[in-house]
This record gives C-alpha cells, structure tokens and sequence, in this order.
C-alpha cells in the first residue's frame, strides 16, 4: 500500500516545476556587460552554448579517400630503417630539412 502511494507524490513532486522564461529576481538587473562587448547581453544569449563548450557532432571523418600530402616531418620507423620515400615532387633545397654537414 505505500509503494504506490510513495510513487504517486513522487511523480507529484517532480510534475509540480514551473516552465516559464527565466528572467532576474526583481528588483535586480542582468549582469553587467562584458567589456569588451558592444551590447549588454540578455537571458536568451548567457544561457546559449557556445561551439567551445558544445561542439557539433562528426560522426564521418572522412568522406572520401584521399592521398596523404607528402609530409616533410614524417618520421622514421621505430626499427630504425630509412623512412619510405614520399611520392610525388622532389623537395627542393629550400625545403630540405636538417643543417648542412661541413665536409
């Protein structure tokens, strides 16, 4: 007998919040405006995510396959052996990296 009762003001009390805008007790103003903003900002735009706080989801990284760039700082493999030669232009003096060896 009371499992239904405790089930019922529960859903009671969970049903009883008041949906309505928010807006500042009264008597009390919004926050001041930021200082270097042109426009104090209302209730709407503080309680609005921003894209660093909520990103946007990617579920699909790629979405087509592409050739890898030739990339200048591709390291080695861990064995030690001389890292594959990367396909496409050879890479002009001003692009090689490293200091030159005296000889």
């Amino acid at each position: 007998m009371k499992r239904p009762i405790l089930a019922l003001a529960a859903l009671a009390i969970a049903s009883c919040g008041k949906v309505s805008p928010l807006e500042p007790p009264p008597g009390r103003p919004l926050p001041v405006k930021p200082l270097m903003a042109t426009a104090t900002p209302d209730a709407e735009q503080l309680l609005a995510n921003t894209p660093q706080a909520r990103p946007e989801r990617v579920d699909e990284l790629v979405r087509k396959s592409v050739p890898r760039k030739v990339d200048r700082f591709d390291l080695p493999p861990p064995d030690g052996g001389a890292a594959p030669e990367p396909e496409g232009d050879p890479p002009t003096s001003s692009e090689q990296a490293g200091p030159a060896t005296p000889q």
